[in-house]
């Protein structure tokens, strides 16, 4: 992310620091914020499907697609992640220690978290119930084969999903990503850097990587 932060703008505001040798101070804005335009991002033919694997990171990735590690932040960018942390597989440490702290010891994550039905289909291969629906413990299905001419009922037609079944079911959706292929790459980066610029005109306009503001409004136009 440190090539990302470098192209972040800055902010000039007013010192509050009595000894400091400038009257302003410059921060980082950290309200701009670079993204991959529409037409692109919804258009799945510019990305590539991937699944991470193990304790991988962005940087991780970025190098083994770009061979830059510095283009983590286009992986970020491809999949809306904003929160690192909550959006992005936990390693298997700290996977371990939000169990515990969520459920308070291992064995209470065998305890049940809920039911979800199995796919069900009639004798001539066609689906009469999708797999994956949460229902309650007592669910039960009954149905008609028209082309056994039988009632079927009482079959089952759900399983148990543990917590520890749930959560890790979260993490694996969390490792099917998509990277926008390489050959995009320049295209985005010209987007981006021109996304984080200020534009002539707009308020307080300093240089295409500074604007003045005042204290009270420190978000960006």
């Amino acid at each position: 992310m440190a090539l990302y932060f470098r192209n972040i703008p800055n902010l000039e505001y007013i010192s509050r620091d009595e000894n400091a040798i400038s009257e302003y101070s410059e921060t980082k804005n950290l309200f701009k914020r670079g993204k991959i335009r529409d037409d692109i991002f919804g258009n799945i033919s510019y990305f590539n499907k991937y699944i991470i694997v193990g304790d991988e990171r962005p940087d991780n990735i970025a190098f083994k697609v770009y061979n830059d590690e510095t283009l983590d932040w286009v992986v970020m960018l491809s999949n809306n992640i904003l929160n690192l942390y909550d959006e992005w597989p936990l390693t298997q440490e700290s996977f371990d220690s939000y169990l515990i702290e969520k459920y308070g010891s291992y064995e209470a994550l065998n305890n049940t978290h809920h039911y979800e039905t199995k796919e069900i289909k009639d004798s001539s291969g066609k689906i009469i119930l999708k797999s994956g629906l949460v229902v309650n413990q007592n669910f039960t299905l009954e149905y008609y084969d028209s082309n056994t001419k039988r009632l079927l009922y009482n079959i089952d037609v759900k399983h148990r999903i543990t917590n520890y079944e749930y959560e890790q079911n979260i993490e694996n959706e969390k490792r099917n990503i998509f990277l926008l292929k390489d050959n995009y790459l320049p295209l985005i980066l010209d987007d981006v850097e021109s996304k984080l610029k200020y534009k002539k005109g707009s308020d307080q306009y300093i240089s295409p990587t500074l604007k003045r503001v005042d204290n009270i409004r420190l978000y960006d136009n």
